[in-house]
């Protein structure tokens, strides 16, 4: 029985995985948009996004964990410096994967995984977004009418 498991192996040991996870989030970092398969594209997404939150927050803590994960420290230094400014009023899915459809020699599907923030096909069009608070029906209405003075309000002056 498989419960819980939720990690996909991707046909390869633990350590492989691991490595070739590290490489590719490198290179998604540097390059912004890499072409892989969809199921690698889908395991990059979960290893990567984590780190993305992390780097929100540059402590020497924070560094050290993202370093443990990626091990390459130019890619460690872009990701705090770079692109951490660029999603910090994100609040998660920095990443944003387009399937491309199978690839020539072997069939296999293959997407574009891509930092959400970079691309400017996409947020070309639109405008930036205000943050807007949510309001009640009840109160602070702009359609109220204005407040009329009554006779009571002159005779207190």
């Amino acid at each position: 029985m498989r419960h819980g498991k939720k990690t996909n192996h991707l046909g390869r040991k633990t350590a492989h995985r691991k490595a070739m996870l590290a490489n590719m989030a490198c290179s998604l970092i540097e390059h912004k948009r890499i072409n892989t398969t969809v199921a690698k594209a889908k395991a990059l997404k979960r290893f990567v996004e984590p780190m993305i939150t992390k780097s929100k927050e540059d402590t020497t803590h924070n560094r050290r964990i993202v370093f443990s994960r990626l091990r390459q420290k130019e890619a460690v230094s872009e990701l705090f410096r770079e692109v951490a400014v660029k999603v910090g009023d994100r609040p998660g899915g920095y990443t944003r994967i387009i399937k491309l459809g199978n690839r020539l020699g072997d069939n296999a599907d293959m997407a574009m995984i891509e930092l959400v923030d970079y691309n400017e096909l996409y947020n070309a069009g639109k405008a930036k977004k205000k943050k807007s608070t949510r309001r009640s029906r009840r109160g602070g209405s702009s359609n109220v009418p204005p407040v009329v003075e009554t006779k009571a309000t002159k005779e207190e002056e």
